[in-house]
């Protein structure tokens, strides 16, 4: 039994929680560390170490149990986009129009009912 697959109570190992915490501590380095040297260096230099940091974080982060899990998810969904059906100009604008014709008439209805029922109270309290 090795010490690195000891699993605790919430289902991740040390090993997980070792990665979690380096992941963290890039992108606290990152952002510290920007605003640190934010008058030593230029903003290219900034800008390329924060993109590095944030890719190792990722890539740490990538290794856990959650981050594989969230890979294989963004995996699956970019099949399931694949299997969607859009609809085509035509009938994108034909919907758009139909909800905008609707959308006007109910405000013109709702502007109605809100004029009678002022004209109604307005008869019912005198004013």
């Amino acid at each position: 039994m090795k010490a690195n697959h000891a699993e605790t109570p919430d289902g991740s190992s040390a090993a997980d929680k070792f990665k979690w915490f380096i992941t963290i501590l890039l992108l606290a380095v990152a952002v510290v560390g920007n605003s640190f040297y934010s008058e030593t260096f230029n903003v290219v230099i900034r800008t390329a170490g924060v993109v590095v940091l944030i890719a190792a974080a990722l890539g740490v982060a990538a290794t856990t149990i959650k981050g594989k899990a969230a890979i294989s998810f963004a995996r699956e969904a970019r099949l399931e986009i694949r299997k969607v059906i859009w609809p085509t100009r035509q009938e994108t604008m034909q919907t758009t129009l139909i909800v905008l014709a609707v959308s006007i008439v109910m405000a013109l209805a709702l502007w109605g009912i809100d004029g009678i029922m002022v004209r109604l109270v307005a008869l019912a309290t005198g004013a």
